[in-house]
């Protein structure tokens, strides 16, 4: 299984940017998928996450200027990334919940990481 994140950049504050991750491999059920970010000498945090179902979740810092997506049918996940400002500078990463077959234990799986760059 792998995680593949792209749609990075560098950007200038107030603009956009969408991060696309596609899982792919032997993937039975994905319970949920998720976009992290962690900036230099931080925490990796959780921004947004969003279950099979269509339960999202996000952190305050995010809320009404990032968007958390996924086609379950395509196994993809994506984030649109408005409003920027300089304090979202990181390395995006996405990861899953997902199991490999029918009934098997979840396991987490976690994409390479993009480097999102807003300039002031």
């Amino acid at each position: 299984v792998q995680l593949q994140a792209f749609g990075g950049g560098l950007v200038q504050a107030g603009g956009s940017l969408r991060l696309s991750c596609a899982a792919s491999g032997s993937i039975s059920n994905i319970k949920s998928m998720g976009w992290y970010r962690q900036a230099p000498g931080k925490q990796r945090e959780l921004l947004a996450a969003i279950t099979t179902g269509g339960d999202i979740n996000y952190v305050d810092s995010v809320k009404g200027r990032f968007t958390i997506s996924r086609d379950n049918a395509k196994n993809t996940l994506n984030l649109q990334m408005n409003s920027l400002k300089p304090e979202d500078t990181a390395v995006y990463y996405c990861n899953a919940f997902l199991s490999k077959s029918s009934g098997g234990y979840l396991l987490v799986y976690w994409g390479q990481g993009t480097q999102v760059t807003v300039s002031s």
